[in-house]
């Protein structure tokens, strides 16, 4: 799963192989001061829509990018696991939503953060 961790005044948004390939998902440095909401989402596959350049497999695993109504979104999420959301400004992409089981905490620590 994409890997996010502070380093210093950016989060840091580090793919897998897989994620990177399948999903055509970049790795991220985004500013602390562009992040402008943090949320779990506990079943997000319900949440993206849009069209997708990635991998969907439906009801299973969606990695990509997904574009709605002029908004594009970095996911990597999976039935079963809640995922974090970062609402972003000044950044190419709108939203991060990223699952971990650890969710609640990861939310929580970036919270903190911001």
């Amino acid at each position: 799963m994409v890997a996010l961790q502070r380093v210093g005044t950016t989060v840091e948004v580090r793919p897998t192989s897989f994620e990177r390939v399948a999903g055509l998902l970049p790795p991220l440095d985004v500013p602390l001061t562009a992040v402008t909401g943090i949320e779990v989402e506990p079943h997000p596959l319900r949440t993206v829509t849009g069209f997708r350049l990635g991998y969907a497999l439906p009801g299973v695993r969606k990695i990509g990018r997904f574009s709605r109504r002029g908004e594009l979104s970095y996911v990597s999420v999976r039935r079963g696991q809640p995922a974090v959301r970062v609402h972003l400004t000044g950044q190419h992409f709108r939203t991060l939503l990223v699952g971990t089981d650890e969710a609640d905490r990861l939310a929580t620590t970036l919270l903190e953060l911001t």
